[in-house]
C-alpha cells in the first residue's frame, strides 16, 4: 500500500475545486506535489498540473471518467436540495474504481440542527460512511464567507436585525482547506473533530461588525430567533464544544482583508453603527 504520507503520481480528484473552499484546496494539493483533477461542468484546458474533467454529479455523466485512477477524492461540493443524490453517485464511482480514501466535508451539528441544509449533509455524511470506501468526514463551522453574505443581506433592510439569540463560530475557509488536505493525505479516519472558529459570536454581533468594516450606518433591532430551530440556536445545539479544533483565522481579520479602508476608519473611530 501507498505510504499516505508520501507524494504519489495518482491524481486526487476534487469536487467543487472551482468553489470557496476548492479554490485553497486545489493550490495546497499541488503545493503538496500531488496532481490534482477538478471535476466540473463544463471542460477547461489543463494548466499547472490541475486537469479538469467534464462531469455531472446529478446525472451521473462523466463521473466514472473523472474517479477512474484516482487514488484519493475529496468531496467538496455540495447543496442542500441535491446532496444526498450527487454523494451516492460519488460513492458508487469511487467504490467501482477502488479509491482507497473519500473525504467529506460536512457541517457541525449536522444531525442535531433542524434545518434542511443539516438534515442533507447528516445524510451525506451516512451515504459516506455506509459506502464502503475508507473515508474521513470533516464537519466545520459556517465560513466566514457565508457570515459575510448573510450579514451583507440583512444590512440591505432599512432596519437591520440583531438576533443576539443565535450564535455562530464563523471559521475561516482557508483553515478549513489546509486541515482538509492535512486529512487527505494522511490514513482515513473516520467522523474526525469538529473545526470551528476561534471564538463563538452572536449573529448581532457579527452583522455590527460587518456594518462598521463596511462603513455601513443602520438602525439596529434587537429580535428573537422565535420557533424550533430559535431555541436550538439558543441553546447551543449548533455550536461545536470545548473539544474542537480552532481555525487560526478570525472574524475581524477576515473583515479586515474585506474591507482594508473600513478596518482602518473603525480603528480612528471614525465609523459607527447605530
Amino acid at each position: 500500500m501507498t505510504n499516505p504520507t508520501s507524494p504519489s503520481s495518482a491524481p486526487v480528484l476534487v469536487t467543487g475545486g472551482t468553489g470557496t473552499l476548492g479554490r485553497h484546496v486545489v493550490p495546497l494539493l499541488r503545493a503538496a506535489g500531488r496532481e490534482v483533477r477538478v471535476l466540473t461542468r463544463n471542460p477547461r484546458p489543463a494548466a499547472d498540473g490541475v486537469g479538469h474533467v467534464a462531469g455531472d454529479l446529478l446525472t451521473g455523466a462523466g463521473v466514472d471518467a473523472a474517479v477512474a485512477g484516482a487514488e484519493v477524492v475529496l468531496h467538496l461540493a455540495g447543496d442542500a436540495k441535491h446532496d444526498e443524490a450527487t454523494t451516492r453517485t460519488l460513492v458508487d464511482a469511487a467504490r467501482r474504481a477502488g479509491v482507497r480514501h473519500l473525504v467529506y466535508i460536512s457541517v457541525v451539528a449536522a444531525d442535531r440542527v433542524p434545518l434542511g441544509y443539516f438534515r442533507a449533509k447528516h445524510a451525506a455524511e451516512r451515504i459516506v460512511a455506509g459506502s464502503g470506501v475508507p473515508f474521513t468526514t470533516l464537519r466545520a463551522a459556517q465560513f466566514h464567507d457565508l457570515t459575510l453574505k448573510t450579514a451583507a443581506a440583512m444590512a440591505k433592510l432599512p432596519v437591520v436585525p440583531a438576533v443576539n439569540g443565535i450564535r455562530w463560530e464563523p471559521v475561516d475557509s482557508r483553515d478549513v482547506a489546509e486541515r482538509l488536505v492535512e486529512l487527505a493525505l494522511d490514513a482515513p479516519a473516520g467522523p474526525v473533530t469538529d473545526l470551528a472558529g476561534p471564538a463563538v459570536r452572536t449573529l448581532g454581533d457579527l452583522t455590527r461588525d460587518y456594518l462598521a468594516a463596511a462603513g455601513k450606518r443602520r438602525p439596529m433591532l434587537p429580535l428573537r430567533a422565535p420557533g424550533k430551530v430559535g431555541r436550538c440556536y439558543r441553546e447551543g445545539v449548533n455550536l461545536a464544544g470545548p473539544g474542537a479544533d480552532r481555525g487560526a483565522r478570525s472574524w475581524e481579520a477576515f473583515l479586515a482583508e474585506t474591507f482594508p479602508a473600513g478596518a482602518q476608519a473603525a480603528a480612528t473611530g471614525r465609523v459607527r453603527t447605530s
